[in-house]
């Protein structure tokens, strides 16, 4: 007597984002393998991420085959109101978005990108080790100058540092050619004054757990400034009032890889160290920081990358997309770690984005997410990389259906599309680890059908009543047999967006392998 199938759904693929830790055999059907150029949306279904729209047509002074290292959002506070966006690439300084104007002081020669730009008191200032700082502002002409033009006064190497923070009305900056280990605060409300008034110094050499390190980054938080070493981190309380801040907290074996991966997030300070990313949580009662790992899924992964990098990171934390963006540059790959929650080991559900156009990034006070990348500033915006399509893929780990020693045949796959008019959709299946795969491929409908009724078919699809959203479940049938399966989807997105509701599958059962 033959055997009925069996359904089995994989109700939000990949909600938990990419497992790369775990036994393929004993994961939960809800992590993925693959999950490349998506984002986990608000309704939990892995969905294809927005794309970069370049705003830049004129990128004379960039070249076209160049990108933007950096990307600063300036404004300024007063009546004016004023705003610009200010940029590095190819050793220079631009400001513009549609046109990149090269504004470079005269004779300041650069030779290197590597600048880290704060807004402080109505101006923009913008620092690189070995440099001589520079003052972005707009009430003055040129608007971009030297600290020794602005000072009359030659700047001292200790204060061509590759570290600043804004923070508790003062300029905070460490990391010269020559010490590693002094963190120095500005004058109040003067970023280019280090000498004189209320200015002053902290040397960090007597104070790491460890022994020995070197400031590698800053941060503000709860009226603390966090100083982070390679390998340790160290708190001071009272930051406020920078001559009278004691040491609250000294975290010994955790510490910072790259300045630029450090990132504020409202509630908490996230960074990236060694053994993955990291974030600082102050228990406010035991004035302690407990630290917590939230790369849980991926950290083999993830310091495999930070072992192989070659240039400085680059990230960014958008609180409207609820997520933050790591990106290894000569790996040319972003990792989107979901903010909205965490995992039941503490972990952030996280996706890649490979090949990727962005550069580096800043927020613009409206939520606007710029992107600095080859050729110039860009938005992330819309379903299509600069009018290029870019490949969502998404691959189930083993699926064993509860029992990896029964043989599986695989009869319907049955996919929920949401979205994605007039894409066609690839679907894969193997067997056994096997990288042979099985596949075929299926056009979604048209958008017209965004409203159509239940059971309506078209082109090999079911659309389903829905307010306005287009909705797809795809029948194919699949053949062939083994112990374990794998499923994945790809779809190119080139305009439309396009996410995963469920996969239904029906299957075979068959006897012990």
């Amino acid at each position: 007597m033959a055997q009925p199938l069996q359904s089995i759904n994989l109700v939000a693929p990949a909600f938990k984002g990419i497992n790369t830790e775990d036994s393929p055999l004993q994961q939960d059907p809800s992590f993925a393998d693959v999950a490349d150029n998506c984002v986990i949306d608000k309704r939990g279904r892995i969905a294809a991420r927005q794309g970069v729209n370049t705003l830049t047509t004129n990128n004379t002074d960039l070249g076209a085959d160049n990108y933007l290292t950096k990307v600063h959002y300036y404004f300024v506070d007063g009546s004016t109101g004023a705003e610009e966006v200010i940029s590095a690439g190819n050793n220079k300084i631009f400001s513009g978005t549609s046109t990149l104007s090269d504004i470079t002081p005269g004779g300041y020669s650069i030779t290197t990108n590597n600048w880290k730009i704060v807004n402080f008191n109505d101006k923009a200032y913008l620092f690189q080790r070995g440099y001589d700082p520079l003052v972005y502002d707009e009430a003055s002409s040129p608007k971009l100058r030297t600290f020794s033009t602005v000072n009359s006064n030659t700047t001292p190497a200790a204060f061509k540092c590759n570290e600043v923070l804004a923070a508790y009305g003062r300029l905070w900056i460490a990391g010269s050619d020559n010490d590693n280990q002094t963190v120095y605060w500005s004058d109040l409300l003067i970023g280019n004054s280090f000498t004189g008034g209320s200015t002053g110094s902290i040397n960090l050499s007597k104070v790491w757990p460890d022994g020995a390190d070197k400031v590698v980054a800053l941060a503000a938080h709860n009226n603390t400034l966090i100083i982070f070493g390679e390998h340790s981190i160290v708190v001071y309380i009272g930051a406020s009032e920078p001559s009278t801040m004691q040491l609250a907290d000294t975290v010994a074996g955790v510490g910072c890889v790259d300045r630029d991966s450090v990132q504020h997030i409202g509630t908490d300070v996230l960074f990236l160290s060694y053994s993955g990313l990291r974030s600082i949580g102050r228990v406010i009662q035991e004035k302690s920081l407990p630290i917590s790992d939230l790369s849980g899924t991926i950290k083999t992964e993830l310091i495999e990358s930070i072992r192989q990098e070659t240039l400085p990171l680059a990230s960014i934390y958008s609180p409207e997309n609820s997520f933050y963006l790591l990106t290894f540059l000569s790996q040319d790959t972003t990792y989107c770690f979901d903010l909205k929650g965490a995992l039941e080991n503490g972990s952030y559900r996280v996706t890649r984005w490979p090949s990727s156009l962005f550069k580096s990034f800043d927020r613009k006070l409206d939520g606007t997410l710029y992107v600095g990348t080859v050729g110039g500033l860009a938005t992330y915006t819309g379903y299509d990389d600069n009018d290029s399509s870019y490949r969502f893929r998404y691959y189930s780990p083993s699926l064993t259906y509860g029992d990896s020693s029964k043989t599986k045949m695989l009869k319907k796959m049955v996919p929920t599309i949401i979205g994605g008019a007039n894409s066609a959709v690839s679907l894969f299946w193997a067997y056994d680890f096997s990288e042979e795969y099985s596949s075929q491929v299926i056009t979604v409908g048209d958008a017209s059908e965004a409203t159509a009724f239940y059971g309506v078919s078209e082109y090999n699809t079911t659309a389903e009543y829905t307010s306005g959203t287009l909705t797809s479940r795809l029948k194919i049938n699949t053949t062939g047999s083994g112990s374990t399966v794998v499923i994945g989807v790809e779809a190119d997105i080139n305009g439309s967006p396009l996410s995963l509701q469920e996969i239904n599958t029906q299957a075979l059962i068959g006897k012990i392998v």
